[in-house]
């Protein structure tokens, strides 16, 4: 797959005229539990010419690729690529989101040019914001929680989308950096030996030996939810405890990153 997904990249650059500077794997592939015929979530990192950056209006900052724009040659059916203009990626880095952090993160890199990774990770402490990026993942893990785990039958694949930005918001109250976007390592070094450690592996087990669609309606797991429930309700206590970022001084930084990217990327 790897050496089609590269085949496709180099297509978008040939037909929308851009040079793709970084691609990853996003989304359970990942994270360390893919089904066994989960997508592949393809995201990127792209530049057009100089000339675009001219314009007095802005033109489309976003590539999705096949969803929303398509190519001249076949794309595999589990491929979901999506891309990012560069000024885009940076006003959102600039503002510590936490999409693009996990984009950085990912241990599955498919392509970079021009020492983007590097060049981008050298300041991420000087744009990471622990409570923006606790308050995305708070939120996250409450809203999925409601709108998944509170009927009387449910998917127990959806507990992924809970644990997951749960147990990333404990890292960064702990930690104070950006967690590592392995549920695994997660789970290793922020739950002790026990039942709920336990049941949790035990569903890593059975979302890696099953495909997306054969997890059928079950009752909930009702030591899982007494757990998130009282950890989601703690952190929030904690949150309001941090303080928020100071004022913005990465603007001057970020912008001449850009400038030394698109410079490399069209010599």
């Amino acid at each position: 797959m790897k050496e089609h997904i590269i085949e496709v990249l180099q297509q978008i650059e040939r037909e929308y005229d851009v040079k793709v500077l970084y691609a990853c794997e996003s989304g359970s592939r990942a994270w360390g539990f893919p089904s066994v015929d989960s997508d592949y979530d393809v995201r990127f990192l792209y530049v057009h010419k100089k000339e675009w950056y001219l314009s007095i209006d802005q033109g489309r900052d976003v590539l999705e690729v096949p969803s929303k724009d398509s190519l001249s040659i076949p794309v595999h059916p589990l491929l979901d690529m999506s891309g990012w203009e560069l000024t885009k990626a940076l006003r959102l880095y600039r503002k510590s989101n936490p999409p693009f952090f996990e984009w950085l993160h990912s241990d599955l890199v498919y392509y970079e040019k021009y020492s983007t990774l590097e060049t981008l990770l050298a300041i991420e402490q000087k744009v990471f914001a622990p409570v923006t990026c606790l308050y995305h993942y708070i939120s996250m893990a409450k809203r999925n929680f409601r709108t998944y785990l509170l009927e009387e039958e449910v998917h127990h694949k959806k507990y992924f989308t809970v644990l997951r930005p749960l147990l990333a918001g404990k890292w960064i109250i702990l930690n104070h950096t950006f967690p590592s976007i392995e549920f695994d390592v997660l789970v290793k070094e922020l739950l002790p030996m026990g039942p709920v450690r336990q049941s949790i592996e035990e569903l890593i087990a059975r979302k890696k030996a099953r495909k997306e669609h054969s997890f059928q309606l079950e009752p909930p797991i009702g030591l899982l939810n007494d757990y998130l429930q009282q950890e989601m309700e703690d952190m929030e206590s904690l949150m309001k405890s941090m303080k928020a970022s100071e004022k913005d001084t990465s603007t001057p930084l970020l912008n001449e990153i850009f400038r030394e990217l698109l410079e490399q990327a069209w010599q």
